[in-house]
């Protein structure tokens, strides 16, 4: 292939999880590169460190205030970052500003031309909001690479495309006015799972409206419940003409998730990876980055993403 797909792998992406059997533990990139490495994906990828975000990068999506606190919060290396599901540990803030920062890189990357497609198992924390944490999700990263491709790079027209389980509600309500950024979002119906958004009504307001797609589905969902609501978000997203694609493949979609109960097969998030690069190809010179979104069954998750990072290395080129 003339130019690589990157992965970021890493020490300090690692150490993005919480301790004590909480479900977002810090084995997660583990289980992931093992898969990989048996599938010998590394092998047909350019593997890229994370780096540290700076405050001001950061500060592009999150408010000073949350950022700070983030920061107390590290030293003292205990407490709730959030209302409980987020608690604080030893380095908090680091490993935070490392997925940010490996986001921020991969997205240089592919401004540059380096490459095409990225992809950052530890990463995808969409429960962020500006102004706080949420769901184990201390920095948005996506939210972040939506802001700094418009102030840095020009791009505008962003798609955030979402399958994890949970709502995407951290990029929902900050861009729900956005007249630029096209959602897409297929997830458990809130009225079974946190965080209770994400309702089919909910197609963005004021400018924004009819530029958001929230599919809920129902519990016992599989695959054929999938293919049908996946035909809608290509739809949406072809209509609406993004010039850059980003992914949040959660795992947690797959039938065995200990926090959901959708019964999806890792052929979803396949399939999904392969549509989503075609459209780039049709739509954005090729340019997406995906992020591994949640997933609490370490099987799943290594079999979700292994097949989105393999279908992301066959994606043509455009």
């Amino acid at each position: 292939m003339a130019k690589e797909v990157e992965l970021y792998v890493g020490e300090a992406l690692g150490r993005y999880g919480f301790p004590h059997g909480h479900p977002f533990g810090p084995d997660r990139q583990d289980a992931f590169w093992k898969e990989a490495e048996k599938r010998g994906l590394p092998k047909r990828v350019a593997l890229r460190e994370p780096r540290e975000a700076k405050r001001e990068e950061i500060e592009r999506f999150h408010k000073h205030e949350h950022v700070e606190r983030v920061r107390v919060l590290s030293v003292e290396g205990h407490g709730s970052i959030d209302y409980g599901d987020t608690p604080a540990y030893p380095g908090v803030y680091d490993a935070s500003a490392n997925v940010v920062g490996a986001a921020l890189d991969g997205l240089e990357q592919v401004m540059t031309g380096a490459c095409y497609r990225t992809f950052q198992p530890i990463g995808g924390l969409h429960h962020a909001r500006r102004a706080g944490a949420a769901g184990f999700c201390v920095f948005n990263d996506c939210g972040v690479v939506i802001d700094t491709l418009r102030s840095r790079y020009g791009v505008k027209r962003v798609a955030y495309v979402d399958i994890d389980v949970h709502h995407g509600d951290g990029l929902y309500y900050p861009y729900e006015e956005d007249p630029d950024l096209i959602y897409a979002d297929i997830h458990e119906d809130g009225r079974f799972l946190y965080p209770g958004t994400g309702h089919d009504y909910e197609r963005g307001k004021g400018a924004g409206e009819g530029l958001k797609l929230n599919v809920p589905m129902q519990p016992g969902s599989g695959d054929t419940e999938f293919y049908a609501a996946w035909e809608r978000v290509v739809e949406h997203v072809r209509k609406h003409k993004p010039e850059f694609i980003v992914f949040q493949c959660g795992a947690d979609s797959i039938a065995g998730d200990p926090l959901a109960h959708l019964q999806y097969t890792p052929a979803a998030h396949a399939h999904a990876a392969r549509s989503l690069c075609a459209l780039a190809n049709e739509m954005t010179q090729g340019r997406i980055m995906g992020f591994g979104g949640g997933g609490y069954n370490r099987g799943n998750l290594a079999a979700a993403w292994c097949g989105v990072l393999d279908a992301f290395i066959k994606g043509s080129e455009p």
